[in-house]
């Protein structure tokens, strides 16, 4: 494939997935062909159990773990937390609500979303343990800038600066057995898509980017914006209720199609054809479409 990216366009880093309990996203995700790494917790009373992929991104699906921690973080400004809370209020526990730009300097990206506007809060910087499969652990060190819409409820956008990456052998973490290697397009839904050109192309820092066609080309993924009803003649699904943004579906590469379909149906995992596309409804534990399509 080829793609035009703006020069300094910022990479996919990762997708936030929240879900009630990370036991169910644990068990959906493995039936699904997915090998989940161990449970992450943060120090703000979140915790994850991460999808990692070949690509360099991965999925986060992300579960209150303890309460009180979280709304002291809450009260304390800490903006992941709390606008994980805006989203669940607005949409339930299962879903996806931000996507995440790897970034080397996220005290520029922050400066650009003060100055557009678009800016959700105060940087955050933590750190926190990383265990791989084999029992090996490091530290992984983050900090984060946050960009929305105003009176955005349904979706949010971070830059995301790994300040130290663990040192751990990932590769075990990255053998799918649904032969999934990376995320090549992420689908998002609005019900006017020309109004989030502007949000999205300074929060992945790409300022004459304009979307051409709802498309917006990262160096390692397409963000595709579509309107409700394009969404459904697209995946022949529902688009949900009215939104200005909310991300809805993953497009994951994989090296052969009937390795994936046969896995699904040995798992019992419901799954329909669209064109070159293996279709899998959202699900607890799932909280967005998750499409499979072979990429040689």
């Amino acid at each position: 494939m080829t793609r035009t990216t703006a020069i300094g366009t910022h990479p996919l880093d990762h997708l936030v997935l929240p879900t009630q309990s990370l036991e169910v996203a644990r068990a959906r995700l493995t039936a699904l062909g997915f090998v989940v790494a161990p449970t992450g917790i943060h120090p703000f009373g979140t915790e994850n159990c991460c999808v990692f992929l070949a690509d360099g991104a991965y999925l986060e699906p992300l579960a209150i773990g303890d309460e009180r921690a979280a709304t002291q973080a809450i009260a304390k400004g800490n903006v992941f937390v709390t606008r994980d809370r805006i989203y669940r209020e607005s949409n339930g526990d299962e879903g996806f609500s931000a996507m995440v730009l790897a970034t080397g300097n996220v005290d520029a990206d922050h400066a650009r979303y003060l100055e557009a506007g678009i800016s959700a809060g105060d940087m955050l910087s933590f750190s926190r343990a990383f265990t791989d499969t084999a029992g090996k652990s490091d530290i992984a060190s983050f900090k984060l800038a946050f960009a929305a819409g105003a009176g955005a409820t349904d979706a949010f956008l971070f830059a995301c600066e790994r300040v130290n990456a663990p040192d751990v052998d990932r590769a075990a973490l990255q053998a799918h057995a649904n032969g999934a290697t990376g995320i090549v397009e992420i689908v998002a839904v609005s019900d006017a898509p020309g109004v989030q050109r502007r949000l999205i192309s300074v929060a992945v820092d790409a300022p004459t980017a304009n979307g051409h066609g709802g498309t917006f080309h990262l160096p390692n993924a397409d963000l595709t914006v579509l309107d409700r009803a394009s969404f459904t003649a697209r995946f022949g699904l529902p688009a949900g209720a009215p939104t200005d943004l909310r991300f809805a579906a993953v497009v994951f590469s994989v090296r052969c199609a009937d390795v994936t379909s046969r896995l699904l149906a040995a798992n019992s995992i419901q799954h329909d054809i669209a064109g070159n596309d293996i279709v899998v409804q959202p699900a607890p534990g799932q909280g967005a479409a998750f499409i499979f399509r072979e990429i040689p």
